[in-house]
């Protein structure tokens, strides 16, 4: 049995692709500084192929969660290493594909000895089953920040760059908060207001509730 859950009021496709969570646990580094945290791994697949996004802590309970399908890629939304410290092990298990926004290796060469597989790029696809999937750059939280959009399920995987509150942290090298507004605004909350934004750390949001929220961001600086 796997620690991934299906998410309450985010759709499965009629060919059956859902998304499922899974919570793993370990330590952010950066910066000369530690920090105990909880990542959010998303999966999104059908019974035969799955896209992981984010490989963080625990690639045992990453392999539990994807069972038997086959792996279509594994996307870092940014190079972090509490989001990409279980690639190795995975890519060593599965020899998935592994994709980083170029602009985030920098961050990446911090915790990893191989070089990601493939670039990420703003309007890279991915499909699994019959979801589509785009990516979008955001920068901010980091230079090669990205997020997914799956437009048919009505999610967007934002990793750090948006969560529910406001933007993700811009207090630490290679980050920038007005670069992270401005992928925000024009990136993001221009996105139907129903979109179920699945976020990094912590619980979802939707583009509806953040987006009024603009201003206030704005006005205490991160």
């Amino acid at each position: 049995m796997s620690g991934a859950t299906t998410l309450d009021g985010v759709p499965t496709s009629p060919g059956g692709v859902r998304v499922e969570r899974l919570v793993t646990s370990g330590v952010f580094e950066l910066d000369g500084g530690s920090w105990d945290v909880d990542n959010n791994v998303w999966l999104l697949g059908d019974d035969d192929e799955v896209l992981v996004v984010d490989a963080a802590h625990d690639a045992r309970a990453i392999l539990e969660a994807i069972g038997g399908r086959r792996v279509v890629g594994i996307v870092c939304t940014h190079g972090h290493n509490d989001h990409v410290n279980a690639v190795p092990d995975l890519v060593a298990e599965t020899g998935a594909s592994v994709w980083l926004h170029p602009d985030d290796r920098v961050l990446w060469d911090m915790s990893q000895d191989e070089a990601p597989d493939e670039d990420l790029a703003d309007g890279t696809t991915f499909t699994v089953g019959d979801v589509g999937v785009v990516t979008l750059h955001t920068p901010g939280h980091a230079p090669g920040a990205c997020c997914l959009h799956a437009p048919s399920l009505g999610v967007l995987f934002s990793g750090d760059t948006l969560f529910q509150g406001g933007p993700g942290a811009t207090g630490r090298s290679h980050s920038d908060f007005p670069t992270i507004v401005e992928s925000i605004s024009t990136r993001l909350l221009s996105l139907p207001p129903e979109t179920v934004v699945l976020t990094g750390h912590g619980d979802a949001t939707t583009v509806g509730d953040e987006a009024p929220h603009l201003q206030e961001w704005l006005d205490r600086g991160h």
